[in-house]
């Protein structure tokens, strides 16, 4: 079993008054980090596949929170099982020519 996580820094903002991601690339930029609106955007709105830990620290700074507190273990489920269920198509078979 694959280890896994929920993000919850939308959650996070919430619970410091911020509702809006342009509240956010504002403080970022103030630390060095010039990420564009759609970037702080997704950092927000999806779960990060990768994250820079920098980028992660100055969340942190900003939330005035902790790691815990963003990133939430969870079970995983041991890989994808949507591609997993799905059969795979036949291959076709190799063609064998005979001497006429």
């Amino acid at each position: 079993m694959k280890p896994d996580y929920r993000w919850h820094l939308r959650k996070v903002m919430a619970s410091r008054g911020m509702y809006a991601t342009t509240d956010l690339r504002p403080l970022l930029a103030e630390r060095g980090f010039q990420l564009s609106q759609s970037q702080v955007y997704r950092l927000v709105a999806e779960r990060p596949v990768r994250l820079n830990l920098r980028v992660l620290m100055a969340l942190l700074d900003i939330l005035g929170c902790t790691m815990e507190d963003l990133i939430e273990p969870v079970p995983g489920t041991g890989g994808r099982p949507a591609q997993a269920a799905r059969p795979r198509p036949p291959r076709p078979r190799r063609a064998h020519v005979l001497p006429e």
